[in-house]
């Protein structure tokens, strides 16, 4: 806007003169016409009348001139300084931008078409350790920051694609030696310039270092492979789901092929099926109960249940996870491992904690227990009970003819008929020896008569050939004792069970007595 001001006042200074020019002519003219016409009418005082008329021409003349003068004097002295303060605003602009660009953040450097270093500013100095005064004009700082030749040709190659062709590049990545002896990692951003004349002047380049965010993604990327390594061989499936009645998975690893028999794209996103599906019917309540109470006590949770394989079988699995939060979304996350094994063998170890080894019927131990809650029961609820004493007769004759084996195998096989002749709802165990207790609960006298009777038919009836040998008919004698029809405790209802067993013994054996 100032130039235009000053180009408006160098036009406007000589169309002034010239006006000044015209109105002096327009006078003199005008001067000459009247002294021509007083000198007519007054030939006398034509002397007079030309000095006059000089002297008004030099007058009018030396106004005209001064003002003009004065008027241009005014207008140069505004004139220059308006020059004087573009050229300091022009400095300070200059000052302005070197310091912008001196004191940026990131590198910038600008190079002359010889590829001369001429703008080199401080962060190119922090972050190189090279200072201005090493580098400007001096080519050996290619050779400083790339010393491999083979690397320093592929750098040179892309300044020259900048400098000669006008490519323009952005996010270029190079790695740079320091003056340290550092490796450092800059992205670049570079284009060539030109002057107002059109002259190519060089390139000016930005660098950023991002040495440390290539560090960061370099760890990531390698916590990221650990972490899928881990995934991949981890014994079990790990897996994050919403915390919804189906819990829906929204990551699963791939070790849920060997767990479930499914691939885990089956349950992403519930895509074909719920883990719901694949939890048993039995367990699915327990397990939300516990979890949601685990949430709300703001704790990790631990349970075991039971899954269904695709294959149809069950499997037994224990899992571990805790309730997140995953961009407002509520989440669980957790562990889930097979645990199969380790349950059979905590199944079999309650179970030889509780069952005789040879029958397989409970222990006496498990028996007792048992059976002082159902007679307790009895008693509370005057209900009917029945109580089978059972024992085999001469067995001892079976281990001192056919051998321990073979007495083995009869205990084996007589505790299989005698599960399979009671009802589900009865039970039995072996109570010493080949003394074996049956508790009938629910049953009167009649009843618990007519299952005794089966049970001797049945064991009767048997086959004994492969137990060792021709075993020949093995039998049984029975003691029935029936609350209430007999009361008294656990020791007294055994007792009198006891006392039937003897007489049935005595009376010729394979038989079943009644308690008196």
């Amino acid at each position: 806007m100032k130039r235009d001001k000053s180009t408006k006042t160098a036009f406007q200074t000589p169309v002034l003169l010239g006006i000044h020019l015209i109105v002096v002519s327009v006078l003199y003219v005008g001067a000459e016409w009247l002294g021509m016409y007083l000198t007519a009418r007054y030939p006398n005082l034509y002397i007079s009348i030309s000095l006059v008329k000089g002297a008004f021409f030099v007058l009018a003349m030396s106004l005209i001139m001064y003002f003009s003068l004065r008027h241009w004097q005014r207008e140069s002295k505004a004139a220059k300084q308006r020059d004087i303060q573009q050229r300091k605003q022009l400095r300070a602009l200059d000052q302005f931008r070197e310091n912008v660009i001196d004191n940026a953040l990131v590198w910038i450097n600008v190079l002359d078409p010889q590829w001369r270093i001429t703008v080199w500013n401080k962060a190119a100095e922090q972050i190189s350790g090279y200072g201005r005064e090493e580098v400007q004009g001096d080519p050996a700082i290619w050779e400083w920051l790339y010393p491999e030749p083979d690397y320093r040709a592929e750098i040179g190659a892309k300044v020259t694609e900048i400098l000669e062709h006008g490519t323009e590049v952005q996010g270029f990545e190079t790695r740079i030696r320091t003056k340290s002896g550092e490796e450092k990692i800059i992205a670049w951003n570079s284009r060539r310039f030109f002057n107002d004349d059109g002259e190519m002047m060089g390139s000016i380049a930005i660098g950023q270092d991002i040495t440390a965010r290539k560090r960061a993604e370099h760890a990531l990327v390698e916590r990221e492979r650990q972490l899928a390594t881990l995934m991949s061989n981890l014994p079990g499936m790990a897996y994050r789901c919403r915390n919804d009645k189906t819990w829906t998975m929204t990551f699963v690893s791939d070790g849920c092929s060997s767990l479930t028999g499914y691939s885990p794209s089956v349950f992403v996103g519930s895509a074909k099926m719920n883990f719901t599906d694949i939890t048993h019917p039995e367990d699915r309540q327990r397990l939300w109960a516990e979890v949601q109470a685990a949430r709300k006590e703001e704790r990790p949770f631990a349970l075991e249940y039971r899954i269904l394989r695709q294959d149809g079988t069950e499997r037994w699995v224990w899992e571990q996870g805790r309730n997140v939060m995953v961009d407002g979304v509520d989440c669980i996350e957790g562990l889930i491992f097979d645990i199969t094994d380790r349950k059979s063998m905590e199944l079999e170890l309650q179970r030889l904690a509780t069952h005789d080894s040879l029958s397989g019927l409970y222990n006496r131990h498990e028996l007792m227990r048992r059976l002082y809650e159902d007679v307790a029961r009895a008693e509370r609820y005057e209900c009917a009970l029945c109580v089978l004493l059972i024992d085999i007769d001469n067995f001892k004759q079976v281990n001192d003819q056919f051998g321990h084996q073979a007495g083995d195998e009869v205990l084996s096989r007589f505790g299989t008929i005698l599960n399979d002749t009671i009802r589900t709802v009865d039970y039995a165990g072996r109570y010493g020896g080949e003394e074996f207790v049956a508790v009938l609960p629910q049953t009167r006298l009649q009843e618990g008569i007519e299952i005794a009777e089966r049970l001797r038919r049945c064991i009767e009836s048997e086959c004994w050939t492969d137990a060792g040998g021709n075993l020949g008919t093995i039998t049984i004698s029975v003691g029935v004792v029936a609350y209430p029809d007999v009361t008294g405790s656990v020791e007294e209802l055994i007792f009198a069970a006891d006392l039937a067993l003897y007489r049935a013994k005595h009376s010729g054996r394979n038989q079943v007595c009644i308690a008196a």
